[in-house]
């Protein structure tokens, strides 16, 4: 971002200021151009680009890069940023305020970790961790879903509608003994309908994200299993397991080396 988009960008900041302002960096007509965005998140700590803004923005030109403001912190990229800087797939531009001081991140392979990540609501919140869990430790890639903080405030009930497409099926549980590595257990906190959800990683524990706390494992029981209203079962994924370790033993007897794939 150049100085003449600095500066525009801080004085948008410097407007909605204690809210985090949000904008995009566009070329246009061959010149970097900053285009300020509406931020409809909740709060003063977070920002999402309104969706009508992001579509008028690329209409003008082509979009080269994301900033944001961080009001009354340093512009340290948090996880969160720097887990959407790669879903971007484009350099962030964060300035602090009051202070002025800008940062620049790019796409670099970031992975936040599974356990004591911070908490930002559609980006690192339980069903991210749900997926990152898959993906890192199953190599499974469930789908992911547009929410908006406290969706279950709003009517929705995102995790009962989008199970079944994201390839769970619901398993009945006669005790805890029958749970297995990976079930996805659904909760219901405070909330007219089930609004988190941890993944059951055997010998007792889970690993989950609540809202405002770093993720953690934790023993499954007395509270959380209280607040369990479903258990959910990647069907495929014992299978998969069980012809991943048959493989394995196979290619083990016949000299192969799975690395050299």
């Amino acid at each position: 971002m150049n100085e003449i988009n600095q500066s525009l960008a801080l004085t948008h900041a410097a407007r909605e200021y204690p809210r985090e302002a949000c904008g995009l960096v566009i070329v246009q007509k061959g010149r970097q151009v900053y285009f300020p965005c509406r931020n409809i998140g909740l709060g003063t700590d977070q920002f999402v680009i309104h969706p009508e803004d992001y579509v008028q923005a690329h209409h003008q030109g082509e979009i080269v890069g994301v900033f944001h403001s961080h009001p009354n912190l340093p512009a340290q990229p948090s996880q969160a940023d720097r887990v959407a800087c790669e879903a971007t797939g484009l350099p962030w531009f964060i300035v602090s305020l009051p202070a002025g001081q800008w940062v620049q991140i790019k796409p670099e392979g970031y992975v936040a970790p599974l356990v004591g990540r911070q908490w930002a609501h559609g980006v690192l919140d339980c069903y991210a961790l749900v997926r990152d869990w898959y993906a890192q430790e199953r190599s499974i890639e469930l789908p992911n879903f547009e929410r908006f903080d406290e969706w279950w405030k709003r009517g929705m009930n995102l995790y009962l509608d989008n199970f079944g497409s994201a390839g769970f099926e619901v398993t009945e549980l006669d005790d805890l003994m029958d749970l297995k590595v990976g079930d996805v257990l659904l909760m219901q906190v405070a909330s007219p309908v089930p609004n988190h959800a941890a993944v059951y990683l055997g010998d007792g524990l889970i690993l989950h994200h609540l809202q405002g706390r770093l993720s953690s494992r934790d023993v499954y029981g007395g509270y959380w299993h209280k607040v369990t209203t479903h258990a959910l079962r990647y069907p495929h994924l014992h299978t998969h397991q069980h012809v991943q370790a048959h493989r394995s033993d196979s290619e083990s007897r016949d000299g192969l080396n799975p690395s050299s794939w």
